[in-house]
């Protein structure tokens, strides 16, 4: 995926202190990572955050191992 077109990914300064956020909500995209780090799996995620949608989790893995970010 190309680092132009992740469209889920805000970072607003009044959400989060303007850190990497899903969609403008309060769910930074490292806290996803460090989650399915510590072995979460995505499906898991998904049932502890139902507004998250599968989409979410793959583009905020391509932004946090992207060199351009």
């Amino acid at each position: 995926m190309n680092v132009d077109k992740l469209d889920r990914i805000t970072e607003a300064a009044a959400v989060m202190g303007a850190k990497p956020c899903i969609r403008e909500m309060r769910i930074t995209v490292s806290m996803i990572v460090g989650q399915l780090a510590n072995g979460y799996s995505v499906e898991q995620l998904l049932t502890d955050y139902p507004h998250l949608e599968r989409e979410d989790v793959m583009q905020a893995l391509t932004y946090a191992t992207s060199p351009d970010t």
